[in-house]
This record gives structure tokens, C-alpha cells and sequence, in this order.
């Protein structure tokens, strides 16, 4: 099957099996013309938890399916492609970060949603990069607090907020690419342009943009603004649910370096998931999310808790 023929039976094993997508903003145009709702990490965290849906198809990567099993443990969950991984969650290994928190243990533990289940249940409570700044400011200033695990985001909310925070060395390949020369030309030849930035980007990105936000908020922000041109510093893949929020302005993705295989960046574990694939996984109920239950339980109480904050 190919095309209309894939969307149609999709649309028909969702009816037949009570069955829910959820996509995120970075997956490909087909995949989220399919989706039940689209959104980051947080928008989909809370779609996940209010859920009475019997299977929830997470097109996404394996952390954002990960953590909507911990909220749904009696629901199956799927994953089109269970390869689908995260450069920023697999740079915080478990058993590393637990001997590192050994070190800090007068800390509390803020972990930016983009990590395993098994970094998750150590950790106090979970963030996204929609909540992160209100929930670290919602400790007292003295509070000592180790971020993990990215360290740009964690870097972001210090220069903000004036603390000291203790940062995993942790990061995201996709927000690592950008050029800071090729944005600041594209700056001087069109002053009337406008650079909005993911916090996940690094400073020297993120001092020159105009606005630092969520995937989310970014968008709030170009709906708001009265300018008409923006350079976008994050996963490419976002300027296309953009576009059509606001088809009467012009959005550029930020270049990157030369040496990068695309004139964009791009997440390759967000593209590996596929419409056959979405609908195989749907047919066979495979491949599934499996989580023990002592894990899902000491995990699934920081996810409570950022919910609650947000």
C-alpha cells in the first residue's frame, strides 16, 4: 500500500483498536497528517496522561514513548521504529549518572525530559524546555540543584536566573549545528529578519536571538509578532506545522556549519519512523514499549510532579 491507501487504513485501525496518535512537531508532514494531536514533549506528555485511548502510537523517538508507557502502564504503547533514540538522553547513561548524583547528594534532581525512564527515576522532578525555568525557579535560590542532562538548556536558565546550577555534560546533535557566522550574515543582509531560538541551542546562538522558547512557544511568538520574517533555530522539521499556522510570513531554517550533510538540521532518529512503519506497528501491536514495574513507579513520580507544576 502507498499513499491514501496507507492513510485510510490507518485511519481505520485507529477506529477498529480505540487506538490514539501522538506525533511530534519534528516527525514528517504524512505522519503528522495522520496524528490525533501534535505537539513537544510537553503538549504530548499531557495528551499521554489524559488518555483513555486502549493503544498509543508515539511517533516520535523512544523517550517521548518511554515516558508516555510510565504514565499509561495498563495501555500498550507503540513505537513505529524502536531504533528511534535521542542523542541528549543517550548521553546521560544510568549507571554513570547515578555515581555522578552520589557526588551531589545534597542536590535536588532536575532532568530535562529528553532522558530514559531509568535517569528519570532518579531524579526529583522532570522538566521540558516548555516548564524548565518556571520549575527551577520555583525552588528557593540556595537550593542547590544538579540539570541533566543538557548542558546548554541548564546554561540558559543560570544566565537567567543568576544560579549556579551543577550541569550534566549533555546535548542535542541537531541544536549543536548551527552557524554563528552564517546567522549573523543573514542578519546584516536582512535586518528586518528576526532569530528565535530553542534553549537547547548553544549561547553563542542564543545571545543573538530575539526570542528563546519551546517549540511551542516559538510558535506562540511568530503568531504574535508583528514582524513577517524569522530565522528558526531549531529541528527543521518544525518549519513545516509553522508554515501553516502562519502562512502570511516568511520562515527560514538557521543555517549550519559545512560540514554538516544537510543545509538544515535535522534530527535522524525523529525521521526514521514512517508511515508504513506507523501502520505496521498499528497492525501488529508491535513494536511495544515495556517498562518493570518498579521502574515505572519510581519514575513515573517526577513526571507527576512536573505535570502538577505545569
Amino acid at each position: 500500500m502507498v499513499g491514501n491507501q496507507l492513510i485510510d487504513r490507518i485511519q481505520e485501525l485507529k477506529q477498529e483498536k480505540n487506538a490514539l496518535i501522538l506525533a511530534h512537531y519534528y516527525q514528517t508532514p504524512d505522519i503528522l497528517g495522520v496524528a490525533d494531536f501534535i505537539g513537544d514533549s510537553l503538549d504530548l506528555s499531557r495528551k499521554a496522561a489524559e488518555s483513555t485511548a486502549e493503544i498509543i502510537v508515539f511517533a516520535g523517538v523512544h523517550f517521548m514513548a518511554e515516558t508516555a508507557k510510565i504514565l499509561n502502564p495498563k495501555r500498550t504503547v507503540l513505537l513505529p521504529d524502536l531504533s528511534a533514540g535521542c542523542s541528549l538522553s543517550e548521553s546521560c547513561p544510568p549507571e554513570i549518572f547515578e555515581s555522578f548524583l552520589d557526588y551531589h547528594q545534597d542536590h535536588v534532581v532536575i532532568t530535562y525530559i529528553n532522558s530514559s525512564a531509568k535517569v528519570k527515576a532518579l531524579s526529583d522532578v522532570i522538566c521540558t524546555s516548555s516548564n524548565a525555568l518556571q520549575i527551577v525557579e520555583s525552588y528557593p535560590k540556595d537550593q542547590k540543584i544538579v540539570f541533566a542532562p543538557d548542558r546548554n538548556l541548564g546554561a540558559y536558565i543560570n544566565s537567567v536566573t543568576g544560579r549556579n546550577m551543577v550541569l550534566w555534560d549533555g546535548s542535542c546533535i541537531v541544536h549543536e549545528v548551527f552557524s554563528k557566522e552564517k546567522i549573523e550574515n543573514i542578519l546584516v543582509k536582512h535586518p528586518e529578519s528576526v532569530l528565535i531560538a530553542h534553549p537547547e541551542c548553544e549561547s553563542q546562538i542564543i545571545a543573538l536571538a530575539e526570542f528563546v522558547g519551546s517549540t511551542s512557544k516559538m510558535i506562540q511568538f511568530i503568531q504574535k509578532s508583528k514582524k513577517t520574517k524569522f530565522i528558526v533555530a531549531t529541528e527543521a522539521g518544525i518549519l513545516e506545522s509553522m508554515r501553516k499556522l502562519v502562512p502570511d510570513k516568511t520562515l527560514v531554517p538557521a543555517p549550519v556549519f559545512e560540514n554538516n550533510s544537510c543545509a538544515c538540521s535535522e534530527c535522524p532518529f525523529m525521521k526514521m519512523n514512517s508511515l508504513q512503519k506507523l501502520y505496521d506497528c498499528l497492525l501488529d501491536e508491535s513494536p511495544a514499549i515495556e517498562i518493570q514495574a518498579d521502574l515505572q513507579q519510581k519514575a513515573l513520580r517526577p513526571i507527576q510532579r512536573m505535570l502538577t507544576y505545569s
